[in-house]
């Protein structure tokens, strides 16, 4: 992918991307950059990160590539205050960073629950609790929650998955409610079948089965069409949405699973 930067609707601004090595975190920390922002990548693995970061700054962007453990207060606590050392503050944070095992309930174990938990849901109150300090220190700014579509409606065998993208969905609206008078707007995107390495590994068949019969509209959604949405929703386009979830699905919530 070629990355050409431009001048556009982030200008000047900060963004922080979690899971911004791969996919639609990926997708996303690009399209911020080519936006104009600057930008920080935050993953878990750190060369994946400084890929990104390289791209950016390749094509004449800024970005500072990160390891954080976003299910860890103190990692989360450090990404901001090095984002805030590094670049001045902070306008934008998209909480994108998450896993997604299967399981039913009695097939998974404690350990497992726990582990999705953190990462899918207590790592987005973890960024939003230490992120919105530096967003009132700027008049305001935007917060974007990934939680993909089985936060709306579950499938079999993704109880951890669903439960915690669930939690996501109302903890957005809740952080929207409490901070909308420090002009801080939080939203929630929630994607369906999306080519990423999460999906990687699922054969063909299977894929072409799922969206055969759940998606309307034929085809896989790419992560740079994510990325499109979150950054119209970080843009001063959206200035008056708040606490709402935004699907972008070809069509799946529109009927019965």
């Amino acid at each position: 992918m070629t990355v050409t930067m431009t001048m556009s609707a982030l200008q000047g601004k900060i963004a922080i991307v979690t899971g911004g090595g791969s996919g639609m975190g990926r997708a996303t920390a690009l399209a911020f950059a080519q936006a104009g922002a600057q930008v920080v990548i935050a993953n878990r693995t750190r060369a994946t990160a400084e890929a990104v970061a390289a791209e950016i700054v390749q094509a004449g962007g800024q970005a500072l590539p990160l390891s954080v453990d976003v299910s860890r207060g103190e990692d989360m606590q450090r990404l901001m205050q090095t984002t805030l050392a590094h670049f001045g503050g902070l306008d934008v944070l998209f909480n994108n960073a998450g896993i997604s095992p299967s399981g039913t309930v009695t097939d998974i174990t404690e350990a497992e629950w726990d582990e999705c938990l953190n990462i899918d849901l207590k790592s987005v109150f973890l960024g939003c609790k230490y992120a919105i300090p530096l967003l009132q220190q700027r008049g305001g700014g935007v917060i974007l929650n990934n939680a993909g579509t089985f936060g709306l409606k579950p499938v079999r065998g993704k109880a951890a998955y669903a439960t915690a993208k669930a939690g996501v969905i109302n903890l957005t609206r809740a952080v929207a409610l409490d901070y909308a008078r420090d002009n801080i707007r939080c939203n929630v995107l929630c994607p369906g079948y999306v080519d990423t390495p999460l999906t990687e590994g699922v054969p063909p068949a299977d894929r072409d089965a799922f969206l055969g019969q759940y998606q309307p509209l034929r085809g896989v959604i790419q992560p740079a069409e994510v990325a499109a949405l979150a950054l119209y929703l970080a843009g001063e386009a959206a200035r008056m949405i708040t606490g709402q979830v935004f699907v972008l699905d070809g069509g799946q919530q529109a009927g019965i699973f």
